[in-house]
């Protein structure tokens, strides 16, 4: 394991999973960009081009940052189902087909915390600004259930963003679609993490990107005007020369935000449960650093801006996540979450809440992770959030 200060290629000395903060700090106080690259360069001794990313990245926050409502909120909704896991995941997640029978009785459970974090908001008079429903995959629930969820939430009529994640192909039809635009989803994730369908197999991902490309023609004609695709550079047995072509796929279906995540071997992964890591080709760490290069070049050569990054533990290359996008298409849920600059309130199994003071304290409440315990313990979950919202400062 990297010590906490050992210098890497990229990175320097610098460490957490949000660096770009630090940067905004510095803005905010009045650094000229000159200035903020050289913080960079000499305090963590990072690469010209990840100072330059930080700079850029921070740019691209500052407009939404400042126009966050004080008062404002962002609602996260999780749904912590998919059709399979895939052999990268670490969330606690279910696979549909063996856990459909809790699904029911999970949204009865979710329903009520829906409705008593709205009462929430309403008492401590602030205004919802996204609304963003993850997982999980929420369109592995039906389309009657999904309907039903998407009434419990209110009409908000000055709604910035409300984005749903319909990463699997395999989950999407016209009518869960449909039912999306009525309710005034806004933006809509299609992920194929790769367009190579040996990979796809491999991974665990029951569809093909074929159905990828298919998802995403329906959602245009559907009326959906911003779509997000996130691939993975660097899983196992990848290629640059496949990556490459994910990469060129991608492009191809026109999406508006593509988010380049790097591999990242998670603790509770099954790649890495009970020796399992030995039995697969991870990428070597000179062919990811080539795939990330190659994406940031690519992407931003085609009207792709970086906007929001996040690192994590144990991830390949000592790399980074990057979420592109073309103008005036950033992710504001996605720049909310990372700078930490307003409240979340999350509803649902391994959900966090993140209160957010006027001075800048962050609380946090973390629900159960399972979603049996979630179900059986949901009031226990309300009464964490109303214990601190009563006792917040300055909430």
């Amino acid at each position: 394991m990297k010590k906490k200060f050992e210098l890497t290629k990229h990175w320097g000395y610098q460490v957490g999973i949000r660096p770009i903060k630090e940067a905004t700090k510095l803005m905010r106080g009045g650094k000229s960009d000159d200035e903020i690259r050289a913080h960079y360069l000499e305090k963590y001794q990072t690469s010209t081009e990840i100072a330059d990313l930080v700079l850029n990245v921070a740019k691209a926050e500052k407009p939404i940052i400042d126009a966050a409502n004080p008062r404002g909120v962002s609602f996260y909704i999780n749904i912590p189902f998919c059709p399979s896991r895939c052999l990268y995941c670490s969330f606690s997640s279910r696979q549909s087909d063996g856990s459909r029978h809790l699904i029911p009785e999970y949204l009865r459970a979710l329903h009520m915390e829906i409705a008593a974090s709205l009462d929430i908001v309403k008492r401590n008079n602030q205004t919802i600004e996204t609304i963003y429903l993850g997982g999980g995959t929420p369109t592995v629930l039906d389309a009657a259930q999904l309907d039903e969820l998407l009434s419990k939430l209110p009409n908000i009529p000055n709604l910035k963003e409300f984005t749903v994640e319909a990463g699997r192909p395999d989950t999407i039809t016209r009518e869960k679609l449909e039912i999306l635009k009525r309710y005034g989803v806004t933006r809509i994730s299609i992920n194929p993490q790769t367009m190579n369908d040996e990979t796809l197999a491999a991974v665990g991902r029951k569809h093909t990107s074929g159905e990828i490309r298919s998802a995403v023609a329906l959602a245009r004609e559907c009326g959906f005007g911003n779509i997000n695709m996130d691939i993975i550079a660097g899983l196992p047995g990848e290629t640059f020369e496949m990556f490459e072509r994910t990469i060129d796929e991608v492009l191809a279906l026109s999406p508006e935000n593509i988010t380049v995540h790097t591999m990242c071997v998670k603790r509770t992964s099954d790649l890495n449960l009970d020796g399992n890591l030995k039995n697969y080709d991870l990428t070597v760490t000179e062919t990811v650093e080539r795939m990330i290069q190659f994406s940031r070049e690519t992407l931003m050569q085609r009207g792709f801006l970086p906007y929001y990054l996040y690192r994590q533990k144990h991830i390949l290359g000592d790399l980074e996540n990057v979420g592109y996008a073309k103008v005036g298409f950033e992710g504001i849920y996605n720049v909310h979450m990372m700078s930490e600059i307003q409240t979340i309130i999350a509803c649902g199994a391994s959900s966090v809440t993140k209160f957010v003071s006027t001075s800048g304290k962050i609380e946090r409440i973390f629900n159960v992770k399972e979603a049996i315990d979630y179900i059986n313990r949901v009031n226990e979950m309300i009464e964490r959030k109303n214990l601190l919202v009563e006792n917040f400062e300055n909430l």
